[in-house]
């Protein structure tokens, strides 16, 4: 059984909580490489064949809440929703009642009634007394509309009959066909039943039809979920246990005497069942229907849980609602988005989905009372709401929570107020300890895996990517790279990891005693194909350098940056630390004997970098590549041959300012690196979303597999950084 306890699962960037899922298995390998990649989305063509006259697809956020425990057994919960706080507040109360047992829910029947109206009937009562009569006979004839069902297990169970009257005091008389669709949510197959036997019940009653349609009143589908709190649990933000359960009663008995909060009240309920039920592909407006139908079938507008103290002092919470979903057809089958959310939950059946909602309706309205009853729920909503704002002003990763921070504090939370704070956070400061050396990050436009058997590339430096501040220590070599989130002691036993790189520049220098404290300020994102650790390797060796007083020279600083490459690459080009080390424009080649060209340019190309939100391992992409040359050596010799051209032939319209030749050079080569099998969905969707914003050319650049890609933008450098901030993505451009 998976575990659906994932602790600090909000602390984690997407791809980390996708993997995480992976790992616990609520994702399959493919489905995980579906959701890194996007393609788990509703396509326009596959959209078009679901409604009418589409024109694109409307996006909103997916996400999981964790920690769900019901009857016993684990379930992640995927959400479809747009609104800040839902989703945290859903997982903080699942983790909370499953440290008293979790939900409990049941239901007793799931049926969904179809609805046969017939009008003009001289005799109302004789007409029942007839219906009555050929119930069997009327049942029987409603199965042989659908013998598949009856198959499956389903079928039409019961025929219920009803005398109403119109307001105008006409006799109006009621059938329902009550029918357990199993695994289906049943709308069409219900009106169809209906619209087979209309007439026969018509003529039975020697009347005229007039309705033959299903009700999304499933008051024979009712689930009811059940949570026991300790009090001791509720306490928080100052406010004591007992007194957060006696506010939280209170504010449902305010529910139970006014429609007017009742309606605010389930509108919170809603919010989790609507979101789980939009994520498996399920009706969530006919879901929306019979639960308010539902809260008023007594003649007032009630809400749809009660919570209770019990004798013992815990809080007893219950819900009891109307859900009559599927797990089949519909949706799901055109849908491939509803058809990983209804995976992840692991819910095998229809009624087993059924009963998971039902939790998380109840969790949601704990989650909202329990704000209201203690510390309030606008807080927790701002905080996130800030979220969404510092994101839709595009800032950066490293400034994120700062932006968020200062925005909530500022109680102004408002796009303006965020651009604003953005300015102020970016706005270079003196640092309190100057650096000791700096190094550059790189960007290739043309050569990546080329180089590694001997062709040409041509990089261009990313300027003062990394600066570090060394100082010696006493005993213990440490390391900082806040924007990483790495702090304190390394790790010499990693083989691959920095801990090896600085045991290997010590050794290298001959200083293998000495102890250093060192601090990394990094512009470049980590394993995004730009050069970051060639970059980190450079500055921490001149940074050491420095300190110790070592007149080392940048060939020797190039070569060790460049065994540290080996670790953590296998058999890298020699690209990312030459041009780490020089900074400068440059043709590179390394068939044996290393030469290299710098180029002198009259301007900064106008280029756009974008992060995916996938990391690229170099190593893994140079192996993978490695392995298919072995296999066909000759056709990726000529593919390398073609890279070669265009380096050399893009090195002279770069110096020539002939942008729009130049773009098209980059088309062509990303095409080949997607020959080589480097790129992915993901980067060809920003290859296109670059290039549609207006780009002459984009590709990827780097390893691949992932990591970032470069768009060069003559006249569109603003367009194309907007097309990327708003589509999420963090961009960098080259600065003198």
């Amino acid at each position: 059984m998976n575990d659906s306890r994932i602790a600090g699962l909000y602390k984690l960037n997407v791809t980390e909580r996708i993997e995480a899922l992976r790992r616990q298995g609520w994702l399959s390998r493919a489905d995980a490489e579906r959701l890194r990649d996007g393609r788990q989305v509703l396509s326009s063509v596959a959209a078009d064949k679901i409604i009418e006259n589409v024109v694109g697809v409307f996006g909103l956020p997916f996400a999981i809440a964790p920690n769900f425990q019901v009857n016993g057994r684990d379930y992640m919960v995927p959400l479809v929703v747009e609104e800040p706080s839902i989703v945290a507040a859903l997982s903080g109360a699942a983790r909370l009642a499953r440290s008293s047992g979790g939900f409990q829910a049941s239901c007793e029947e799931s049926l969904l009634a179809g609805q046969v109206y017939v009008t003009g009937v001289a005799n109302p009562d004789a007409a029942l007394q007839i219906l009555q009569s050929e119930k069997a006979a009327l049942l029987d004839a409603a199965n042989d509309v659908h013998p598949r069902l009856s198959a499956r297990g389903g079928g039409v169970r019961d025929l219920d009959v009803c005398l109403l009257q119109l307001p105008d005091g006409t006799p109006l008389i009621r059938v329902h066909l009550l029918v357990d669709t199993v695994d289906a949510m049943g709308a069409n197959l219900v009106n169809t039943i209906c619209e087979a036997v209309a007439p026969t019940i018509a003529g039975l009653c020697r009347g005229d039809v007039s309705l033959r349609i299903l009700s999304n009143l499933a008051d024979r589908s009712v689930v009811t979920a059940r949570v026991r709190c300790r009090s001791s649990d509720l306490a928080g933000s100052g406010f004591d246990g007992e007194m957060v359960r006696d506010a939280i009663v209170m504010a449902n008995n305010i529910a139970l005497a006014d429609p007017h909060r009742a309606a605010t009240h389930n509108k919170g309920i809603m919010n989790g069942v609507d979101a789980l039920a939009i994520a498996t592909g399920n009706d969530w407006r006919a879901i929306e229907a019979g639960a308010h139908s539902f809260a008023a079938i007594t003649g007032q507008y009630l809400p749809l849980t009660r919570w209770t103290a019990c004798e013992g002092g815990d809080l007893l919470g219950e819900i009891s609602i109307p859900l009559k979903i599927g797990t089949a057809g519909g949706t799901l089958d055109a849908n491939p988005a509803a058809a990983l959310g209804l995976a992840i939950t692991g819910a095998e059946s229809s009624g087993e989905l059924a009963l998971l909602m039902g939790a998380v309706g109840l969790a949601q309205n704990f989650a909202a009372l329990r704000a209201l009853a203690s510390s309030g729920i606008q807080e927790g909503h701002m905080k996130l709401h800030a979220r969404s704002v510092a994101a839709a002003v595009g800032t950066p990763d490293a400034y994120f929570d700062e932006v968020v921070a200062r925005l909530v504090d500022s109680g102004e939370i408002k796009r303006w107020k965020a651009e604003e704070i953005l300015q102020q956070v970016v706005t270079p400061k003196v640092p309190e300890t100057a650096p000791n050396a700096t190094a550059a990050g790189k960007v290739i436009l043309f050569g990546e895996h080329a180089a590694v058997y001997g062709r040409h590339a041509l990089a261009l430096p990313i300027p003062d990517a990394v600066s570090v501040v060394v100082a010696s220590a006493g005993t213990v070599t440490s390391l900082d790279i806040p924007s990483w989130g790495i702090v304190g002691e390394l790790n010499f036993d990693d083989p691959q990891g920095i801990g090896a790189a600085i045991a290997l520049i010590l050794d290298q220098l001959d200083i293998r005693g000495a102890s250093f404290s060192i601090t990394v300020d990094s512009k470049l994102p980590r394993a995004m194909g730009l050069g970051s650790s060639a970059a980190i390797a450079v500055a921490v060796t001149r940074g050491i350098c420095d300190v110790m007083q070592l007149a080392v020279d940048n060939e020797r600083i190039n070569a060790i940056a460049f065994e540290c490459e080996k670790l953590a690459h296998g058999t890298p080009s020699g690209v990312d630390n030459t041009i780490s080390t020089y900074a400068e424009p440059m043709v590179f080649c390394n068939d044996g004997t290393l030469r290299i060209e710098t180029l002198k340019l009259a301007e900064i190309p106008p280029i756009v970098i974008a992060c995916s939100s996938t990391v690229g391992l170099t190593s893994e992409q140079v192996a993978g590549v490695r392995a298919r040359y072995e296999r066909a050596t000759q056709r990726y010799s000529a593919l390398f041959d073609e890279i070669d051209r265009i380096s050399r032939a893009g090195a002279k319209l770069l110096q020539a300012r002939n942008y729009e030749e130049l773009g098209l050079a980059m088309n062509v080569c990303h095409g080949l690196l997607n020959a080589i099998e480097v790129s992915t969905p993901e980067l060809e969707r920003m290859v296109t979303l670059a290039r549609q914003a207006g780009a002459a050319g984009a590709k990827l650049t780097g390893g691949g597999g992932g990591g970032s890609i470069v768009a060069l933008c003559p006249e569109a450098m603003d367009s194309v950084q907007s097309a990327f901030r708003q589509a999420g993505y963090r961009t960098l451009i080259l600065k003198q």
